[in-house]
Formats: C-alpha cells, sequence, structure tokens
C-alpha cells in the first residue's frame, strides 16, 4: 500500500474514533443513572466535559505542536481515548464514569488540534475536500456508537459495551504508528504566526463554529434519552441517533463534494441552517408523527454545518501552519461554546422535566447562526500576525 494511501486510511480511522466515546453515553444514559446514581447534570457532564478539554487543548495546538509534535501528539491522543474507554469496563462507578470524560477529552483535543494543520500542509492541494471528509468520518464514528452500543450492552453490560470501544481506538493507534509521516520543520519562508486573539473575523468564526457545533452536541446527548423518555427501548432510540448521524455523513459527504462549485459557501450554509431549523420546530411539535423527516432534516442541517463551519475557516487562509493556528483557535473557543448546550439542557430536563425547550432554544440559535453566515463573502476579513 502507498504511504500516501495508509496515511489517508489512518486519517479516516483517527476521525472514526473521535465521538464513539460520547454518542455510546446517550442511548444508555437511563441505565447508567440507575445503576450510578448520577442526576440529570452529572449525566450531562459525561458529554459536556470531554467538550471543555477538547475546546481547551485546541487553543494550546501551537504548544502541543511545538512540544510533542504531530506524530507523537496525535499517537499520544488515540492512545488516551483507547485508556478511557477501558477505564470505563474496569470502574463502572460514577467518579470514575466523569474522569474517563475528562481523559476522552484530552485524547480527542490531542488530535483534533494537530491533524487538520497536518492535512493541509500534507495535502495542500485538496485540502478542503479531505477536511470535510475527515470531518464526515468523525460524524460516522457516532454512528457506529450510537448503533451498535445498545447492542453491544446485551451481551456485555452497559459498563463492558462503553469499553469495547477501546478496540478501534488502539486498532487506529497502530495504523497511525506505520502511517505517520515524520515532523516536518518550520519552513524558513513561513508566514509570520497567527495571533487570532486580535482578529474581529477568528472570533467570528470561532462562535459560528460553537454555536453550529452546540446543536450537534445536544443531539448527541440528548436525543436518545428525549425519545426513551417518549416510551422508546435503549435499543430503538440508539439505532435513532445512528439513523439521524448517518443522514449527517451523507449530508457532510455531498457538501464537501459540492464545495468547488460553490465558492460562495452562503449559498450551502443557507440551505442547511434552514433544514436545521425545521427539524428542530417539527422535533418540539411532532416528535413522533414526523421522527423521519426530522432525522433527515437535522442530519442535513448538523451533517453538512460542521464540515463547511471548518472549510469557511481554513478558505481565509493558504499557509498551513497559520491555518493551523486559526483552526485551533476556531474549534478551541467553538467547543468550549458548545459544551454549555448539554449542561443547560441537563438544567432544564432537572428542573421542568422537559427537553422541548432545549430544542427551542437550539432553534433560536439557528436564527443566529443565518445572521452570522451572511457575513462570510468570500475574500472578505482578515487577520493579524504576530
Amino acid at each position: 500500500m502507498k504511504r500516501q494511501t495508509l496515511l489517508l486510511l489512518a486519517i479516516i480511522l483517527l476521525g472514526l474514533n473521535l465521538r464513539p466515546v460520547l454518542a455510546a453515553v446517550g442511548p444508555l444514559l437511563d441505565r447508567i443513572q440507575l445503576d450510578t446514581q448520577l442526576g440529570h447534570v452529572g449525566a450531562s457532564l459525561l458529554t459536556s466535559l470531554p467538550i471543555v478539554i477538547m475546546g481547551l487543548g485546541a487553543l494550546v495546538a501551537t504548544f502541543l505542536r511545538g512540544r510533542l509534535g504531530e506524530r507523537r501528539g496525535i499517537w499520544l491522543g488515540t492512545l488516551l481515548i483507547a485508556l478511557a474507554c477501558l477505564a470505563r469496563g474496569l470502574l463502572p462507578s460514577a467518579t470514575p464514569l466523569l474522569l474517563s470524560a475528562l481523559l476522552a477529552g484530552a485524547g480527542i483535543a490531542s488530535v483534533q488540534a494537530l491533524l487538520p494543520g497536518l492535512i493541509k500542509a500534507r495535502f495542500s492541494h485538496d485540502a478542503g475536500r479531505l477536511i470535510g471528509f475527515y470531518s464526515c468520518a468523525i460524524m460516522g464514528g457516532a454512528a457506529f456508537g450510537a448503533a451498535l452500543t445498545p447492542w453491544l450492552a446485551q451481551w456485555l453490560g452497559w459498563s463492558w459495551a462503553l469499553a469495547a470501544w477501546a478496540v478501534p481506538a488502539i486498532v487506529a493507534c497502530l495504523v497511525w504508528c506505520r502511517a505517520a509521516p515524520a515532523d516536518q520543520p518550520a519552513a524558513a519562508h513561513a508566514e509570520a504566526p497567527l495571533n487570532p486573539w486580535r482578529s474581529p473575523r477568528a472570533w467570528l468564526l470561532m462562535a459560528f463554529f460553537g454555536v453550529g457545533t452546540a446543536g450537534y452536541t445536544l443531539v448527541l446527548a440528548w436525543l436518545p434519552p428525549y425519545y426513551t423518555s417518549l416510551g422508546w427501548s435503549a435499543a430503538s432510540s440508539g439505532l435513532l441517533l445512528a439513523a439521524l448521524t448517518l443522514c449527517e455523513v451523507t449530508a457532510g459527504l455531498l457538501a464537501s463534494s459540492l464545495l468547488a462549485r460553490c465558492p460562495d459557501r452562503r449559498v450551502l450554509l443557507s440551505f442547511v441552517l434552514v433544514c436545521l431549523l425545521l427539524g428542530l420546530i417539527a422535533l418540539v411539535l411532532a416528535p413522533l408523527a414526523l421522527v423521519v423527516v426530522i432525522c433527515v432534516l437535522i442530519g442535513i442541517g448538523i451533517g453538512a454545518l460542521f464540515p463547511l463551519s471548518l472549510v469557511v475557516a481554513q478558505d481565509h487562509l493558504d499557509d498551513p501552519r497559520q491555518t493551523g493556528d486559526l483552526l485551533a483557535f476556531v474549534q478551541g473557543g467553538g467547543y468550549l461554546i458548545a459544551a454549555t448546550s448539554p449542561l443547560l439542557a441537563g438544567l432544564l430536563r432537572q428542573y421542568t422535566n422537559d427537553l422541548r425547550l432545549s430544542w427551542l432554544m437550539m432553534a433560536a440559535a439557528t436564527l443566529l447562526l443565518m445572521i452570522m453566515a451572511m457575513r462570510f463573502k468570500p475574500g472578505s476579513g482578515h487577520f493579524h500576525t504576530r
């Protein structure tokens, strides 16, 4: 197998391992809460804590790149994901579960902070499309996690069903060791380092990514419990999340394939945001009668929005190092924003026992995203260097 092909395979495997540790929890959340006595807020932390760590890790991506290098940092991050999964099988109680969430977040953060810059550097001629496909692999991992974990739990129990996701993480570690290129020193002619903290456009991109990803994390954490509260089984709610995630993957792949035909990303963004808004409204008004429509609309909205948010950001720069710094800033602050949505939903559910308010909150946020998206005219925005 050619080295470049093996590297592409490794990137896809890494992406597939970045969400099962989160998506596997939702369909089993009722059983986990019953066995561990976690309240709704504590349960929300199983999703929110990793996302907070993911955000913090992205903000220190430059430090990670300099300290560990891309090759070692990505390998270490994947190993941490595997260890977090194993810990859930060995120590199935409340505190170890929360600690495993932190460990998983650190692993995901390391991979996500370093891999986009590597893609930009190694595949500069087609970086936008490959980042889109990498994002789809991330969502595909969520689909596998949601669909297979309830089935595994019937045979292994919920704790070892969660632990089983250490296996693909270990496989990804091994493939990465074989495929990973040597770290490249910074080129002498490289552009000056980027300082996104001083750029209003960077803050806008970060807020856009964060609010959009908040919809993803909200659905990931609370869609299965929403449907189990309506009478569905854990397996059925897990399959629903998996089906929705497959819609996300399909939408993400289509959006990534259309990038060359849509240099003005606002065309695609407008369409997917309208889909997301309509899906959230249907989720409030008729969650059972319109479940297929909801699955398709929210899948299109979230699935295309995630890669488009990254592509819109990387469109602004050509230099790989600067692009890596910008994406680290966008994802870092963005994931901190996104981490609030599962937590707010947990608080609302604890005090109102009603998740419909959370979907309405996200619908209002989608209207805000529509306004923000209009600012992304091609060629607009500029950045400061240090």
